[in-house]
């Protein structure tokens, strides 16, 4: 794969978005979650992965752990033919897949708890209109 396909692919999964961020770096999010991140200047990638696809990549040459995101099981290639593109695909796939499983849950559970918020303060509220018509 290269700087070109990349792109198309990651845009290519459900509710798939595309950021320019920290400079020259172009993050894939799926549910306001970054799955990869690409490297325009110096094309590198990054993306996470299982624990055990993690060590086997960084065995590797030209794989390493990602910078500060390495202990969450993300990786960088510093050259983006350092897996083929079939490989390369299927970890970006992965990637996506293990991100945007998590990502909704949350969206949800704070959804849920601005509604409770919501009912809370509203209950509030109409208690102390009440309190207030009685004097």
């Amino acid at each position: 794969m290269d700087i070109d396909s990349i792109p198309a692919f990651c845009l290519a999964f459900p509710n798939a978005t595309q950021k320019l961020q920290w400079g020259d770096d172009l993050c894939f999010k799926v549910g306001g979650k970054i799955f990869v991140m690409l490297g325009l200047d110096n094309p590198t990638l990054c993306f996470k992965c299982t624990p055990d696809t993690f060590a086997e990549l960084i065995e590797r040459e030209d794989i390493r752990p990602a910078p500060y995101v390495g202990r969450y099981k993300w990786v960088m290639l510093d050259r983006l033919d350092a897996a083929g593109a079939a490989e390369l695909q299927d970890l970006i796939r992965q990637s996506y897949e293990m991100v945007s499983a998590k990502a909704p849950k949350k969206q949800v559970a704070r959804k849920r708890v601005a509604v409770r918020k919501r009912a809370v303060t509203k209950a509030v509220s109409k208690s102390r209109r009440e309190k207030h018509k009685r004097r």
